[in-house]
């Protein structure tokens, strides 16, 4: 598999990039197809509008609309029964924002109520999913690589190391490594 970020090759089961540790575990689920399918958290309604698709958001803006239905009743009850700054003439028009929020609230509760029914996802439609020949668009498995008898002489590119002169004088032990500086 190559990493979606340098393009380096990996083993098929790595859970990260050798080259560059990105995480490829989406990766190898999405080759193997077991990716699993997320619910959108948001989805646009009617009228273009965001809407939340969590049963938990609904329910408290389902609260906050019945709270603020029965605050806009009891405002007009009271304006009906003391008058105060004329009410009884217009006591009636707080009934119209009243019964608005306490209807969405009950709504909002109706759908909440839904949901758990059905597994906690509104009923919306879902964006189809594209399915496409799997590694379609992939590089393939194996990788050319230039043969090492090969014309091209990587080593005249690359630049004489800071260090090469300084570790020539170094012992080197049965292993290869470097030791310590020769005894004189």
């Amino acid at each position: 598999m190559f990493c979606p970020k340098c393009g380096g090759q990996n083993p098929e089961e790595g859970k990260f990039c050798r080259s560059c540790g990105a995480d490829l575990g989406n990766v190898s689920a999405a080759l193997s197809g077991t990716l699993p399918v997320q619910k959108p958290a948001f989805y646009m309604d009617r009228k273009g509008r965001m809407r939340s698709n969590d049963p938990d958001e609904i329910y408290s803006s389902a609260i906050r609309s019945i709270i603020g239905g029965c605050g806009f009743l009891i405002v007009a009850i009271v304006l009906f029964t003391t008058g105060v700054a004329n009410g009884h003439t217009w006591w009636w028009a707080m009934l119209f924002p009243a019964f608005s929020m306490l209807g969405h609230g009950v709504s909002q509760m109706a759908k909440v109520k839904r949901m758990e029914k059905r597994g906690g996802v509104a009923n919306i439609t879902q964006p189809t999913q594209i399915t496409s020949p799997p590694n379609a668009a992939l590089p393939p498995q194996q990788t050319n690589w230039a043969a090492p008898e090969s014309r091209y002489k990587t080593g005249d590119l690359v630049p004489s190391s800071v260090t090469d002169n300084t570790t020539r004088h170094l012992e080197m032990d049965t292993e290869g490594k470097t030791m310590t500086l020769p005894k004189q």
